[in-house]
């Protein structure tokens, strides 16, 4: 239980919820509630299911491209340390800038499922966790990051409240905050990484 308790903190804080939430408000501003929820709804699912492939197949992504798991420990912690870097400095995702700019029939896939909920970053994380988990674990796993999605769909779904109660101001210091547990997961996430490399020479 405490597996999928720490996979789901995990989660949550890699999809950056309250970025996720600042990006989705100016996304689908001067919008309806009942227009609101269906771009929530279609995000999350979009989410869901990229989530889930990346989750499940990324050991067979590793062996079919010739990638050890500690490899890609060291290139997904870099990616997601340039992107809570990003979020402390600036308050949003380095490959996510200039995106509520865009004008877009339709932004619950492109560009708020991928890159704002899914981005480079979140990508790697998700393949490393669903490699490194095995049985039961890989179970707990799974229902941390569902739960972690949950979350995040409660959160749009609450998005004028939010907005009302904390302002852009906020919402703005949330994800700087966010950035900063993001900082630390990647730290670990590339020691980890650089461990397993130097395991063989010092062991």
């Amino acid at each position: 239980m405490s597996l999928l308790i720490s996979t789901w903190i995990k989660f949550f804080f890699l999809f950056a919820p309250f970025f996720v939430l600042s990006m989705f408000l100016a996304l689908t501003r001067g919008e309806t509630s009942a227009v609101r929820r269906q771009v929530a709804n279609k995000a999350i699912i979009s989410s869901v299911v990229i989530s889930l492939v990346l989750f499940f197949f990324g050991g067979s992504l590793f062996a079919v491209l010739g990638i050890t798991l500690d490899a890609f420990r060291l290139g997904s912690g870099v990616l997601l340390f340039l992107s809570a870097l990003s979020l402390v400095r600036d308050g949003t995702r380095n490959h996510a800038v200039g995106m509520p700019s865009e004008e877009r029939e339709d932004v619950s896939v492109v560009p708020l499922a991928v890159p704002i909920i899914i981005g480079p970053a979140t990508i790697g994380t998700i393949l490393v966790y669903g490699a490194e988990l095995h049985g039961w674990e890989m179970a707990l796993g799974l229902g941390g990051l569902l739960l972690a999605l949950a979350s995040l769909t409660l959160i749009l779904y609450s998005a004028s409240l939010i907005e009302r109660l904390l302002g852009r101001t906020g919402l703005n210091v949330l994800s700087k905050i966010t950035g900063l547990i993001l900082a630390a997961m990647a730290s670990q996430i590339f020691m980890s990484g650089l461990m397993g490399f130097l395991k063989p020479i010092t062991g």
